[in-house]
């Protein structure tokens, strides 16, 4: 849902990138909460596989299709305010060299894609899982899902108040919310596959996860008792305390916190196939905003994007370059971008050093 230059007038244009500067300045002080030397890494790795994801749209309706827009995603694995920074170098990158998403209307953008998603997807996704008993991947589904018809009905109404033509907001809404619902769902399964996935193999390292608890669970036999598979301090099976805490106490496990470089390069390299190799295989269908706008009567507002003429706009269709050669290079401006990013914004002398499974 990147929406054009020519779609709104000055004022709003104006006023959205002034919401979306202020936000992310906001977001810029709330990382150093959420980042750590350890952990910054994390924002560059996040914010590449929302860009290389975004290249794969898939179908959602006849002649429609639509794509993940990743900040439920990002809020889950990396926290809010740095999941707004992951999303606003997302949007950047397209907008500049891309010619994805226009750049007079790169501050609605970022409001509604980067602000709305991240403050919806994040809200229900904590809501979900105070009332879900810590399902986490339950709460990311359910986050994502509702986080992309939200950012929908905002474009909507903003469209009502500041577009460049009159729509019938009743019809606009209910076609934008229709066809969101349906690429929410996309959203949803891809949100909770690769936050249960990374849950599998890093739980430290999501976001979404630290403070969980549960009751602690011993098993096997003489020394190194377990909690659920991870080893407490050797101590005995058969007694009824671990570390002077009764058994079936929520208890702190250490985080399974083994070398970091393994798994950031094995992101990295399953972010280069999806953008390098899976992309080609995407759907050429118009995403949901173009189909509604164009069905509408809206869709002729668009105009030219200043960069529209650079070989990499379109994903290197202007410039005949194979959009996976395309999807590459983004994925590089991204990860540096975003890792730069990540580490100025971090916060000093601090370590998430456990977490709470």
């Amino acid at each position: 849902m990147h929406v054009p230059d020519g779609f709104f007038n000055a004022v709003t244009s104006v006023s959205a990138g002034v919401v979306a500067a202020a936000g992310v300045a906001v977001c810029l002080r709330g990382a150093r909460r959420e980042l750590d030397d350890r952990t910054a890494p994390m924002a560059g790795l996040v914010a590449a596989f929302i860009f290389a994801v975004q290249m794969l749209n898939f179908p959602v309706a006849a002649g429609t299709s639509g794509h993940l827009m990743g900040g439920a995603l990002a809020a889950i694995l990396v926290g809010p305010y740095t999941g707004v920074l992951c999303m606003a170098v997302v949007l950047l990158v397209q907008g500049v060299f891309f010619a994805d998403g226009g750049l007079t209307a790169l501050g609605v953008n970022v409001t509604i894609m980067g602000l709305v998603t991240v403050l919806v997807g994040w809200g229900v996704f904590r809501l979900v899982v105070g009332l879900a008993r810590g399902k986490v991947v339950v709460a990311a589904f359910l986050g994502a899902l509702i986080s992309v018809p939200a950012a929908a009905l905002v474009f909507t109404l903003l469209f009502a108040v500041g577009g460049t033509a009159p729509i019938e907001v009743g019809a606009v809404a209910a076609a934008m919310g229709g066809v969101h619902v349906l690429i929410g769902v996309g959203e949803a399964v891809i949100t909770a596959l690769t936050v249960g996935a990374v849950l599998a193999v890093r739980p430290d390292l999501v976001y979404g996860a630290r403070g969980l608890s549960k009751p602690l669970v011993l098993r096997g036999a003489e020394s190194g008792s377990t909690v659920d598979g991870s080893t407490v301090d050797g101590s005995t099976v058969d007694g009824s305390t671990v570390d002077g805490s009764t058994v079936g106490e929520p208890q702190p496990v250490a985080a399974a916190r083994g070398a970091l470089k393994p798994f950031l390069l094995g992101g990295v390299g399953v972010t280069l196939v999806l953008a390098g190799v899976v992309s080609f295989f995407a759907s050429g269908d118009p995403d949901g905003l173009e189909a509604v706008a164009e069905n509408k009567g809206f869709g002729d507002q668009a105009a030219d994007h200043l960069f529209g003429t650079w070989a990499l706009a379109d994903y290197g269709d202007v410039g005949g370059i194979p959009v996976g050669v395309a999807g590459i290079i983004g994925v590089g401006l991204v990860l540096l971008i975003a890792g730069a990013v990540g580490y100025a914004a971090r916060g000093r002398g601090k370590s998430s050093d456990q977490v709470k499974v």
